[in-house]
């Protein structure tokens, strides 16, 4: 199947990741990105960085930065808005693997 077509169809199950861990506890690209490989995706930076960036400026993520060692790391929450987003994206999956399942 055609990379570019898996990718955009991926991109909705890479963003409901994020939105899961943003939840559980602040995250940075660099940890974001190496989670996602854990899981099967092949993600550089340049694909993450601007999926982080529209989710904040959807009003899903809050970042905050931080000095680490002298360098400046960008972490991400789930804002209200973005829980609520992931409940919602819960059901609809919960809903769509039991129709697709088998």
């Amino acid at each position: 199947m055609d990379d570019k077509v898996l990718r955009k169809l991926f991109l909705g199950f890479i963003q409901i990741h994020i939105l899961h861990h943003a939840l559980e506890h602040p995250i940075y690209g660099a940890w974001m990105t190496e989670e996602l490989r854990e899981h099967g995706y092949q993600i550089s930076a340049g694909t993450l960085y601007p999926i982080l960036h529209s989710m904040e400026a959807d009003g899903l993520l809050l970042k905050e930065e931080k000095n680490v060692d002298g360098h400046i790391r960008k972490y991400y929450t789930a804002t209200p808005r973005g829980a609520e987003v992931l409940k919602e994206a819960r059901t609809k999956a919960y809903e769509l693997f039991k129709e697709i399942k088998d």
